[in-house]
């Protein structure tokens, strides 16, 4: 008989670590408690925006999927809301439902949460004027993201190994878009944030490859837990990321604030917290 879809070990793949070594349940404990952990690194990035008397400082500890309305308050004041969109909340729980399981489905989830996550920020997010020429409007866009993602999950399932390595792929086109936006922009903590984003993203892809290239040499050292680094360093790629991907949208979409990248708690700090600070626009008669 086939085993269940939902079995215990009945992915196509399987990570170096050692399955069930320190735990009954728990197929790979230490990829499942680093999903956790950088889960938990999210949530608390989701910070409400401040207003702070002629400044408003909107810490972008965000998800990619948190929307900015923005709301006039009288004259004098304005205020920004943060509705947040738990986008890459469902991603964290399927990916640890994955690893502790290694089930058929549990991969799935894990898979296709990311591209769903990722196809929603390139519908709200995708600069307008990187469209393709075909493309007219934002609807248009969020059809054409649309059918692609559901095409993409349907091929899915026929070969559900190659999903991860077409999920990476993807952050190929993010470093290119990047890269077109830093040719335009001169301010130094902008691309001192995207040099760390970069330098945190080549070291978790590098830890996800060697997982999975190196797996003998890493098991026979007795040090097969580079996919628990991949887990947090990507995470911590993501704390830089937001940051980034609201500066530019709000460059395009609101450029009166003139939105600047700072850190927290101090600039002089080499590792801080990378935030948007928003200032206020002045308002003419």
């Amino acid at each position: 008989t086939m085993p269940s879809i939902f079995s215990y070990q009945s992915a196509e793949v399987d990570w170096c670590e050692g399955n069930f070594e320190r735990s009954a349940v728990i197929a790979e404990y230490y990829n499942t408690v680093s999903v956790g952990t950088s889960q938990g690194q999210e949530g608390a990035q989701r910070l409400w925006a401040l207003l702070l008397g002629d400044r408003m400082t909107l810490f972008s500890l965000l998800t990619p999927l948190n929307f900015l309305v923005l709301e006039g308050a009288g004259s004098k004041s304005w205020e920004f809301h943060c509705l947040q969109q738990p986008a890459l909340f469902p991603a964290g729980v399927f990916s640890t439902y994955f690893h502790m399981t290694l089930s058929y489905v549990g991969q799935l989830l894990d898979e296709l949460s990311i591209l769903w996550s990722l196809a929603a920020a390139y519908s709200f997010w995708y600069p307008e004027v990187y469209f393709p020429r075909f493309i007219k409007s934002r609807k248009h866009f969020f059809w054409l993201t649309g059918v692609t993602t559901v095409i993409s999950t349907l091929m899915s399932f026929i070969k559900p190994a190659f999903n991860a390595y077409a999920l990476n792929c993807i952050a190929f086109h993010l470093l290119y878009l990047t890269w077109r936006e830093l040719k335009k922009c001169d301010d130094k903590r902008v691309h001192r944030t995207a040099a760390a984003m970069v330098v945190l993203w080549v070291l978790a892809i590098s830890s996800w490859i060697s997982d999975r290239w190196l797996c003998g040499f890493w098991q026979a050292i007795n040090f097969p837990y580079f996919h628990s680094f991949w887990h947090v360093l990507i995470a911590m790629s993501l704390l830089y990321c937001c940051p980034l991907v609201i500066y530019f949208d709000v460059n395009y979409e609101l450029p009166s604030f003139k939105p600047k990248i700072r850190y927290w708690p101090r600039d002089s700090w080499l590792v801080a917290v990378p935030y948007v600070a928003l200032e206020k626009p002045h308002k003419q008669c």
